[in-house]
């Protein structure tokens, strides 16, 4: 009888999986970010201070930490079509309640709780899950590709969103998000996404198959008894590990200073005089140079581990963060910007491969969204102390002082994480499948 999983298609179908996942995350990636347009005109408008504006900041990234965890969860269960279909509506609706917004705890609502819940399955971690799963040759490289749609989106929509919002306001501004999103995501969702490839007859890109017949020695059957020991880890198991405690501590510095770029960055280069087309201009460009970042760092880990590269980002990060302090102005803005754009998706990338690469893909969403949950209380917490930061002091030298403490604190944990596949505490290999 013949497999049918030894009839690939033509054209492999994780190729079609991997441009879905990318126009999503453009999409995606190019809106979740206008918050930080948005944040003087709201503040005008409302009479609202900075760090208020930053509380529901905050309350967004702990509601999308949390949705993170669980559409993981639901994903390593059912698939992703409907997890990305339901996220993709709240998400839209959220958007649609923030143009409808005439007090603070609607804005709390709608940005802080819906457009939250909607992201936590849109949005980069649970497509670096989908990508692993279609890819084991070249899936760093694939997981970059993907996940450079949301760097590229932040590069085309933040000066169309700006202008926008300058030209028909932010409500107006959030009604054609909410529209976008619905209407691009629904129709990869349920015409392109699939789930697991061994769901459909295929193998992931790049896998070897099994002999079926002949005798493979006392070496092979060591083999195939050490690769069914070394099963993949639930990740209660990881959490017994201290790599992955390490990498969350890493993980959560990342993600302060990802999201005080992204929320406090247009802001902040207002407050010193440039202008608002200027300053938004930046900032797309800073999406740009992520994806730099994210086709270099894909590589990078398919070449050398994740472990260096990751390192090497923080270390940029902690001499971005010393130069703000002393700097301000338009050329320090710039390299601030691009700088720390170039670093800020290469995390989300080598997070999924350094995850399974350690633990194995079975639950690799459900790892990497608790790993994302971590990152996404660091950046919110960062976002909010920013806001603080900045109504108590006029600037924002306070929190990049302590941005640049962490950064380091984040290269020390990052050598220290072992870069090697775990295993579960009660699987003990036979010596000589451990030579193996």
């Amino acid at each position: 009888m013949t497999d049918n999983r030894t009839k690939q298609p033509r054209v492999f179908y994780g190729w079609y999986i991997l441009i879905a996942s990318f126009f999503i995350l453009f999409v995606s990636g190019g809106s979740r970010f206008v918050i930080g347009v948005m944040m003087k005109p709201m503040e005008a408008e409302f009479d609202w201070s900075r760090g208020a504006i930053s509380a529901a900041v905050f309350l967004n990234f702990a509601i999308y930490a949390l949705a993170v965890l669980l559409t993981g969860k639901f994903y390593d269960r059912w698939g992703p079509k409907w997890v990305l279909a339901g996220t993709t509506l709240l998400y839209s609706l959220g958007c649609l309640l923030i143009s409808l917004t005439n007090s603070y705890w609607q804005f709390l609502l709608s940005y802080g709780v819906l457009v939250a819940l909607g992201l936590g399955g849109i949005t980069v971690p649970l497509f670096g899950s989908i990508i692993s799963n279609w890819f084991e040759r070249w899936r760093g490289l694939a997981i970059s590709l993907a996940l450079a749609g949301s760097s590229v989106g932040q590069f085309v929509f933040i000066p169309i969103f700006s202008k926008m919002i300058d030209g028909s306001g932010w409500r107006t501004t959030n009604q054609w998000i909410a529209g976008i999103t619905f209407v691009i995501n629904f129709i990869l969702i349920f015409a392109v996404l699939r789930g697991d490839p061994d769901n459909f007859g295929l193998q992931a890109y790049g896998k070897k198959q099994e002999e079926e017949h002949g005798d493979h020695g006392e070496a092979a059957r060591q083999l195939k008894m050490a690769t069914s020991l070394t099963r993949d880890l639930t990740l209660w198991e990881a959490m017994r590990t201290p790599s992955l405690w390490l990498f969350a501590v890493v993980m959560f510095v990342c993600g302060g200073g990802d999201f005080l770029l992204t929320t406090h960055f247009v802001a902040m280069v207002t407050d010193y005089g440039l202008s608002n087309e200027l300053s938004s201009s930046m900032f797309a460009w800073s999406g740009l140079l992520g994806v730099a970042g994210v086709l270099i760092a894909g590589p990078a880990s398919d070449a050398i581990g994740n472990r260096i590269p990751i390192a090497i980002t923080f270390v940029l990060r902690l001499i971005l963060f010393m130069m703000v302090i002393k700097y301000k102005g338009a050329i320090p803005f710039w390299i601030y910007g691009l700088g720390l754009g170039f670093t800020l998706s290469i995390t989300a990338v080598l997070n999924a491969t350094l995850m399974g690469y350690m633990y194995g893909v079975t639950h690799l969403g459900f790892i990497s969204g608790f790993i994302t949950t971590i990152h996404m209380i660091g950046g919110g917490l960062w976002s909010y102390l920013g806001g603080l930061v900045f109504d108590k002091t006029d600037n924002y030298d306070v929190v990049f002082y302590l941005s640049a403490a962490t950064a380091a604190l984040a290269i020390v944990c990052m050598l220290l994480v072992k870069e090697k596949r775990h295993i579960p505490r009660e699987t003990h290999l036979p010596r000589k499948a451990q030579a193996c």
